[in-house]
């Protein structure tokens, strides 16, 4: 693969990854993504961890990570992003994002605006390195689903 020669705008990758676990600091899960409450003065944090399988033109395997979301009290979802991408052929690939998830009215479902960094130190997959990606999607938190695609920015 080696250097990235493609365009803005171009996919990447996109993915459809699952709830693990959620974990609670002292307030509902639940209650703060449906919206029955609202969060505390000093906001809620949760660990959100996923995975499931990464495809595209570009990278296919499995995506495995966690989200610190912190949603603040003015209801801001703050997205904290670490994740590992192991490629088909067994190579790792760090993902880092940041950005954040702005929830539909009435609904289980939340936009992502997400800011991505990819990087590796495995020369044929070396050409994501200088690469933004930009990667917006949807996280249903009744289902605990989360789809996104990635594209080069």
């Amino acid at each position: 693969m080696g250097e990235y020669k493609g365009t803005p705008g171009e996919l990447i990758y996109e993915y459809t990854l699952h709830f693990t676990q959620v974990v609670e600091y002292g307030t509902s899960a639940n209650a703060a993504f449906s919206g029955q409450m609202r969060p505390p003065a000093e906001g809620a944090r949760f660990d959100v961890y996923f995975e499931g399988p990464i495809t595209g033109p570009k990278l296919k395997g499995t995506v495995k990570g966690v989200d610190y979301l912190h949603i603040r009290a003015d209801g801001r979802c703050q997205l904290n992003i670490h994740a590992e991408i192991t490629t088909e052929d067994g190579k790792k690939i760090a993902l880092a994002a940041d950005g954040v998830a702005i929830p539909e009215q009435g609904s289980p479902v939340f936009q992502l605006r997400e800011n991505v960094t990819l990087s590796t130190n495995h020369p044929e997959y070396s050409w994501v390195n200088p690469i933004q990606i930009w990667a917006p999607g949807t996280v249903d938190v009744s289902k605990g689903e989360i789809r996104v695609k990635g594209y080069a920015a």
